[in-house]
């Protein structure tokens, strides 16, 4: 797994207009294909009148799903454009649906891949964007008297603290990078006075 990747800041639209033709920029984060999917069938249902809906999106941190269409404009002038811009600006998780009001001028091919890659390019610029981080997932468990002053004091060292469990101690899930895990044990010993236990789960993606 990448140690970080970058995807758009969030969900949104940016218009432009090229020779009276007006192209509308959607992009949004997706975890999943599916959750693409779903976001390309919205657009649509939101521009049913739209002479075009193309789409491209990235799924997984090492760009390992790559899918675009063109939506009847010629082959090749409108998605791969479109997923091209994407992985140019390294972003993954994200989709990109450009809907295209016709607007009576011919572009070309050459028209039309710039329209369409240009949309998008603007569209990140627009929204902006983020970057997330690989970490671990770790659990503190510690008796319930130390439970708050030990939840304080990690919100304060800038940790985040994604859940806390309460049964007969507490547990606080959190992210730790793997880079920190030995600096973070002792911390938590001293903090605790060794009270607390540490237990390493499994890898996610966070900001």
């Amino acid at each position: 797994m990448p140690d970080e990747y970058r995807t758009v800041a969030a969900a949104g639209v940016h218009e432009t207009e090229v020779n009276r033709s007006r192209f509308l920029c959607a992009l949004a984060p997706a975890a999943t294909e599916r959750e693409a999917q779903d976001f390309v069938a919205g657009i649509r249902a939101r521009h049913p009148d739209a002479s075009h809906h193309c789409f491209a999106y990235v799924i997984g941190a090492d760009a390992s799903v790559q899918k675009a269409g063109d939506d009847g404009e010629p082959g090749g002038t409108a998605g791969v454009p479109m997923l091209q811009m994407l992985l140019r600006r390294d972003l993954r998780y994200v989709v990109a649906v450009v809907t295209r009001y016709y607007g009576g001028v011919k572009l070309g091919a050459g028209g039309l891949i710039r329209a369409y890659g240009g949309a998008v390019g603007e569209a990140i610029d627009a929204l902006g964007t983020r970057t997330r981080r690989r970490f671990r997932i770790a659990t503190v468990t510690v008796d319930h008297q130390r439970a708050g002053k030990l939840e304080n004091e990690l919100r304060a060292t800038g940790r985040q603290v994604r859940e806390v469990r309460y049964a007969e101690s507490v547990a606080l899930e959190i992210g730790l990078p793997d880079a920190e895990v030995d600096a973070f044990r002792a911390w938590l010993a001293d903090a605790t006075a060794g009270t607390a236990a540490l237990e390493l789960g499994g890898e996610a993606y966070g900001d």
